[in-house]
């Protein structure tokens, strides 16, 4: 969900390798200028809008107003048709058959939008093509037409549910519904006890599920109807369980399925020290992965499982810093992870998060945000659309062809997911 989005890169870098194969010694294109509204100075080709996405989302949860360039940004970067795609250098001109748009960063851009209001057009187109584009067995893959991931179709619920719409509601042609897409990753009463309730990222090729902390944790959220920005926990601590097995025999239902991926994550959490890890390319062993565990507190604050949370969050105050520095999108959801649960993110584990955060992009409005105007603009109510969302483009979440997108695999909630993640 943050930088694991050189997974990404590494995705699209294949696929671009392959069909520039008879110039293979061409000289390299130029890195992008980065432009003056965007966070971060790294490369945006892959994760622009899922950057920008973030960090406008968290400076908002916390009360920060961000800067009207940083948000024009991010609403210049929407094609005609309402997708969003990771980066476009040059906005001013039409989106067309060649560009990269994806579900991720679409996403990601209406839950963004829709938190800091103003934005009603803009939301309601994007969420007009994220339904335009849902597959026939309820989910989303990350490219359109792609196959569905439980990643993708988790972003995508929580943009559903953030654009004012009833995900259940939300079916495909072939009357599956978002829930449905989604529950077909879960890994309930036929796999081994241990791995009950995890989500698996898509199956593999031979139809098998395989445990993923990062889908577990979308689909936590996801299950609940929710995304990434959550309200803080209260001093009420949820137990975690997983549901009784008769659960499978009917539909399983986004909440239980919620449930069930909380009580997996608390499970893996408590017996892997606080955090969760993943198998990083070249290496033998697995090792902590920060975003991950992130995202994994998200999801259980988000189910008020406030005891569970606990732990991951004290290790990220640990160990979080160096994985940070001037890095938007890692600080954006650990902003968000602390929010959710009742952290200060001005002072976590040492460090000012916020302050972290606003240095990576043009100087906010202002330090709060006046919550009589925060609740009028929410969702976009007032109508007030900063943007037609005419001719404006942009690039992908993950970026890459169909094809080498399904066969790599990514995460949620796009910051950069593993799908060969080890937990």
């Amino acid at each position: 969900m943050t930088v694991r989005r050189s997974a990404a890169a590494l995705a699209a870098s294949a696929v671009l390798c392959v069909a520039a194969a008879p110039t293979a010694f061409a000289a390299p294109s130029p890195a992008p200028v980065i432009p003056s509204g965007l966070y971060g100075k790294k490369d945006p080709t892959y994760d622009g809008v899922w950057r920008q996405s973030l960090a406008l989302l968290a400076q908002d949860t916390v009360g920060v107003t961000p800067a009207k360039k940083a948000v024009d940004w991010l609403v210049g970067q929407q094609c005609a048709t309402g997708a969003f795609a990771a980066f476009r250098a040059d906005a001013s001109k039409p989106c067309d058959a060649k560009t990269m748009v994806d579900s991720n960063s679409t996403a990601v851009a209406v839950q963004s939008l829709a938190a800091l209001g103003g934005h009603a057009d803009t939301v309601k187109k994007s969420a007009g093509w994220l339904k335009s584009v849902q597959n026939d067995d309820g989910g989303w893959g990350y490219m359109p037409g792609g196959p569905s991931d439980a990643n993708s179709t988790s972003v995508v619920i929580g943009a559903l549910a953030a654009a004012g719409e009833k995900p259940a509601e939300v079916k495909s042609k072939k009357g599956r519904s978002a829930y449905d897409g989604l529950v077909s990753f879960r890994l309930g009463c036929t796999a081994k006890e241990t791995d009950r309730g995890s989500f698996a990222y898509q199956p593999d090729k031979a139809g098998k599920l395989a445990p993923n902390g990062d889908a577990t944790a979308a689909a936590a959220l996801a299950g609940l109807g929710k995304g990434l920005a959550v309200e803080p926990l209260g001093k009420t601590d949820a137990a975690v369980a997983q549901p009784a097995c008769e659960t499978d025999a009917v539909a399983v239902t986004g909440e239980a399925a919620a449930r069930g991926a909380a009580a997996y994550l608390a499970q893996t959490l408590a017996k892997g020290g606080q955090h969760l890890t993943a198998l990083t390319p070249g290496a033998d062993e697995p090792t902590p992965d920060i975003g991950n565990t992130a995202d994994a507190v998200i999801a259980l604050a988000a189910g008020k499982h406030k005891d569970a949370a606990a732990g991951p969050v004290g290790w990220l105050q640990r160990n979080s810093a160096e994985w940070a520095k001037d890095n938007p999108a890692g600080l954006g959801t650990l902003v968000l992870a602390a929010h959710a649960t009742g952290t200060d993110p001005r002072a976590f584990g040492g460090a000012d998060l916020v302050r972290q955060l606003n240095a990576t992009g043009p100087a906010p409005e202002s330090a709060a945000k006046p919550v009589e105007q925060k609740d009028e603009n929410k969702n976009g109510k007032d109508g007030n659309d900063e943007k037609d969302g005419d001719e404006s483009g942009a690039g992908v979440w993950w970026i890459v062809g169909v094809g080498g997108v399904a066969g790599i695999g990514i995460g949620f909630l796009i910051s950069g997911r593993k799908k060969n993640q080890q937990l």
